[in-house]
């Protein structure tokens, strides 16, 4: 990749049309400016990638052996151990040790768009971002500082893009409605995400496939993530409308949970009253009353493969890309219909 010129002080200035010392009292907290001229000038710093840190800018010349991760799931909650989700914790550990089989450190990295960020962020030598959504900014500051990255899971903006791992969402998301269907569902309603993602892109036109295939009406309702449980129960009066469906099939564990607990308050219980399965594994999946039938993504994989790949592109190397890792599907009371 061809080395992205550094920014200097005087660029921030001549964006902000202010004087280098005013630049530099703004990133300092220094001086006497006006909090909004302040605030204007931090913030074309940051979109311009702007650095201060001297070492920072000499270490971006060589590689240092570090490699970041942002979750931007997690940037997007403002959560980073959001309850009961180990999803990611159980990625980041993994890569951190895959990481160490090829020679690096990891470190993690909040939302490089937004900062604040650590001097050394541009300095590392590539970084996993997971879950991007379309047209990640995060994925296009890489690209204009030309940092090599790799994604978990697609940049829905970029369907040119080799340089992905994902899991096998499609294929996850059908396992689950014939799982559903198997056991006697017909009409089955499917809550996903808001974050204009590739897993809830995928999951979404599986399941609406799957409907067309069986000429069944589609019954599909979203939540913002970072409801967790409680945009599963604001769900469910919609999920009763024109009846009980024979099954749910939520893409996230905690949506899950909580469609389970405001149904149950409705003396609606799973699986004598509807089935019930998620796209992703959790704490409260696994400890609901019925456990809940969940997919597991097997994020240890996932993250020796992103790391990996990352890696091998690092040193140069051209490795294939779109990588996709089958999930499991593990089938819990929640979804078994009483014999």
């Amino acid at each position: 990749m061809v080395a992205h010129r550094n920014v200097t002080i005087k660029d921030v200035a001549a964006r902000a049309g202010v004087s280098i010392t005013a630049v530099s009292h703004a990133l300092n907290n220094k001086g006497t400016l006006a909090e909004d001229t302040r605030v204007r000038i931090r913030e074309i710093a940051t979109a311009m990638g702007y650095q201060a840190d001297a070492l920072a800018r000499g270490l971006r010349r060589s590689q240092i052996g570090v490699i970041g991760i942002v979750l931007r799931p997690l940037d997007a909650l403002a959560d980073y151990s959001p309850p009961g989700v180990d999803y990611f914790l159980r990625f980041a550990g993994a890569a951190a040790v895959s990481a160490l089989d090829h020679g690096l450190s990891l470190m993690q990295v909040a939302d490089l768009v937004k900062g604040p960020v650590t001097p050394l962020a541009f300095s590392l030598d590539g970084y996993v971002v997971t879950d991007p959504v379309r047209n990640d900014p995060v994925v296009e500051l890489l690209e204009s500082r030309s940092i090599p990255y790799v994604t978990l899971g697609r940049d829905l903006g970029k369907p040119e893009a080799a340089n992905w791992v994902a899991s096998a969402d499609a294929a996850a998301t059908r396992s689950a409605l014939d799982h559903l269907a198997g056991e006697g569902a017909r009409s089955i309603a499917f809550v996903g995400g808001t974050d204009d993602n590739s897993w809830n892109a995928d999951g979404e036109a599986t399941y609406l496939a799957w409907c067309a295939e069986r000429h069944t009406a589609p019954r599909l309702l979203r939540s913002p993530e970072g409801l967790g449980e409680a945009g599963g129960r604001d769900l469910v009066p919609a999920l009763l409308e024109g009846g009980v469906p024979d099954a749910i099939y939520s893409l996230t564990g905690r949506h899950a949970a909580g469609i389970q607990e405001a149904m149950r308050e409705r003396g609606l219980v799973a699986p004598t009253h509807y089935l019930l399965a998620c796209g992703t594994d959790a704490a409260q999946t696994r400890t609901a009353e019925p456990p809940i039938t969940a997919i597991d993504l097997r994020p240890e994989v996932l993250a020796r493969e992103t790391v990996s790949l990352l890696a091998q592109i690092t040193r140069g190397e051209s490795p294939a890309g779109r990588r996709l890792v089958p999930s499991e599907l593990i089938v819990r009371r929640s979804s078994q219909r009483p014999t």
